[in-house]
């Protein structure tokens, strides 16, 4: 067996139109000088390099390759192949994003040369009074109506928009049409796949003078057209005592996110199985205690990631304040199954 621990990862910062500097102002990431528009900070994504340990310097892509099973574990495998399965990101949100749609991955692996498709959710961490998201229509649409809006550039008339604060949970399955507003802060768990289809842009223009790329019809294939069953999660408590509450999310088959708050004093025990697990901190300072007796450590702070190998076993994590901790479940999960009880709208 390789020599395993929990794996810290830097993340990758993705400037973008629509990014600020809010990641850096409200102390989530160090940002580079200057006044760029940071939009992502991508936790788990495949090129960010190892921070900690033997591994230091190697990239989680190569890590996959190097341990496989030891590191992604069964379940996942299972359900996503030998590759890392789930990208993490915080998200700051400046101005409204374009207006989108993901494939499943069975259209995906057709149209797209065998890539997943995306289902994704988001963790509202910041909003500002009046923020909001588009979640589907209004009202049941055909596909005709909707392309026929999208030439006249008025498709916001017929789009759903949510309004958001921090803790809502927003579940966004495959082929929902989504968007992100301005002035809203998240954190994002997704299927590991960049399969993106721009239905609507607003009109707007680049810098250059010229509307983005749009991808019109695989959006139209792809979109569901009624009206969304359910758009803000209802989290679960799955334990809760005096100094420790563990509530779920959200869950479906490709992810389970629990957010664990913990008081000053308290220890989470728990043992790695058949799924990595991703545990970033949205506010926590802890330290995460693995080997045979516990004795070797590492640290988290708020904005930081760390990745526990499937084959880890067992560890504890103490400290003051909540984190997020995802993982693949399987379909024994009792997370999942009281998950589904209380959101049977969206149950997947």
């Amino acid at each position: 067996m390789s020599y395993l621990y929990p794996i810290r990862l830097h993340a990758s910062l993705h400037e973008t139109l629509w990014g600020g500097r809010r990641l850096e102002r409200d102390q989530w990431k160090e940002l580079p000088q200057g006044e760029s528009a940071i939009g992502e900070a991508w936790e788990t994504e495949i090129s960010t390099i190892v921070q900690n340990g033997p591994y230091q310097g190697q990239t989680l892509g190569e890590l996959v390759k190097t341990l496989d099973a030891e590191l992604l574990g069964q379940q996942a495998i299972n359900v996503f192949g030998h590759r890392f399965p789930l990208l993490a990101k915080f998200i700051d949100a400046n101005a409204k994003l374009s207006v989108q749609v993901h494939p499943t991955d069975s259209y995906s692996d057709l149209h797209e040369g065998g890539k997943l498709g995306k289902t994704e959710f988001w963790y509202i961490l910041a909003a500002e009074p009046g923020a909001s998201i588009v979640h589907g229509f209004q009202a049941p649409v055909t596909c005709e109506e909707v392309e026929q809006a999208i030439e006249n550039v008025t498709l916001e008339g017929l789009l759903h928009e949510e309004q958001v604060q921090a803790g809502d949970v927003i579940f966004v399955p495959a082929g929902t049409v989504h968007a992100i507003g301005s002035d809203v802060l998240l954190y994002e768990l997704q299927e590991y796949s960049d399969v993106t289809y721009r239905m609507y842009d607003y009109g707007r223009l680049t810098a250059a003078g010229k509307p983005r790329e749009l991808h019109i019809k695989r959006s139209l294939d792809v979109s569901y057209y009624g009206v969304s069953p359910k758009i803000k999660m209802d989290p679960v408590v799955v334990a809760s005592e005096e100094n420790y509450q563990d509530r779920a999310l959200v869950a479906c088959r490709y992810f389970l996110t629990r957010e664990i708050s913990l008081k000053a004093g308290a220890t989470m025990a728990g043992q790695t199985t058949d799924s990595c697990i991703i545990i970033t901190s949205v506010g926590a300072e802890l330290q995460v205690n693995y080997g045979d007796d516990l004795s070797q450590s590492e640290v988290l702070s708020r904005g930081q990631t760390l990745v526990l190998p499937a084959a880890l076993g067992t560890f504890s994590i103490s400290g003051l304040g909540s984190f997020l901790y995802s993982y693949v479940p399987n379909e024994q999960d009792t997370a999942w199954q009281h998950w589904n009880a209380a959101n049977k709208e969206v149950a997947l």
